[in-house]
């Protein structure tokens, strides 16, 4: 296996930088201003075509084809697969119990479970850590950026885009992808089938009703990622991600009804006119407004 030398100091200045974590999270006011929103749009009515010619069909004969476990079991691999860079994540965040479990999880999961195949930590009490880079630039105090709309990968913002694009050389499973020396066409035929199993988990989650019942799709899609991200980065869980979204939905809302949005103080009154010099020509008489 051929590992790449500049991944080895990128690690040495992540693990410095985990001395940093902060209680100052991220935050993501200029993603919800949406400035690149024209852009945004195009490129999200592109990948609603994608979708809709050749991704969803493609989805739609996978689950016709393959029985719910099956496709269960697929899912259940893929994330499986991402529990040591989340272990990773949650160290570099200070998260020692998180790590725990991500390590707990790979480890049952992987024996167990039969590569992850099944998921048999959760029934033994190990609750999902998810984490990834973007999770954790926002634990560090990075601001979010520009929300933007990938080709291809969907909703994401300048923070998570990084992020996304760093984890192609730092994530054991995405760096194996290219540097394990594979079949040329296997890393291409694992991810189409990861595309696909993410696909049908939209499916199975009501995204596609969700969008198809929306007045404005983008922006309804542009609200739920951020909201679910929020939720994400704050480790919420259950309850508290539900509390969470229905602020942040009625934060969007309010945003909605004032577009100056909150942090921009509203503009000052225009001053009165001033009183006329004392040797100016008097003015002419007008007749006074009711009291």
């Amino acid at each position: 296996m051929r590992f790449p030398a500049k991944i080895l100091p990128m690690i040495a200045i992540a693990s410095t930088l985990s001395a940093c974590t902060t209680t100052n999270i991220g935050q993501d006011r200029l993603a919800e201003r949406d400035p690149l929103q024209k852009v945004n749009r195009g490129v999200f009515a592109v990948n609603m075509f994608a979708d809709k010619v050749i991704v969803k069909p493609v989805t739609k004969v996978y689950r016709a084809v393959a029985p719910k476990p099956a496709r269960q079991g697929i899912g259940n691999f893929f994330r499986n697969i991402e529990e040591p860079f989340s272990f990773f994540n949650n160290l570099l965040q200070g998260h020692g119990d998180r790590a725990l479990r991500n390590l707990g999880r790979f480890v049952v999961n992987s024996t167990i479970g039969i590569g992850g195949l099944f998921d048999p930590a959760t029934k033994h009490g190990i609750k999902p850590a998810p984490e990834d880079l973007g999770q954790t630039f926002a634990a560090w105090g990075m601001n979010g950026g520009p929300f933007l709309m990938l080709p291809l990968l969907g909703p994401s913002t300048m923070r998570d885009g990084v992020g996304t694009g760093i984890a192609q050389f730092a994530d054991p499973y995405h760096a194996c992808l290219t540097y394990c020396g594979l079949p040329h066409r296997v890393p291409l035929a694992i991810t189409g089938v990861q595309l696909i199993s993410t696909r049908d988990d939209l499916i199975e989650n009501g995204a596609d009703a969700f969008l198809e019942s929306s007045l404005d799709p983008y922006a309804a899609m542009r609200s739920a990622y951020l909201q679910g991200r929020r939720a994400e980065i704050l480790n919420l869980d259950g309850d508290d991600a539900a509390a969470q979204a229905a602020a942040e939905a009625a934060a969007a809302a309010d945003a909605e009804a004032n577009p100056i949005g909150p942090d921009v103080a509203p503009a000052a009154p225009a001053p009165a006119p001033a009183a006329p010099a004392p040797d100016s020509a008097p003015a002419q008489s007008s007749p006074q407004p009711h009291q």
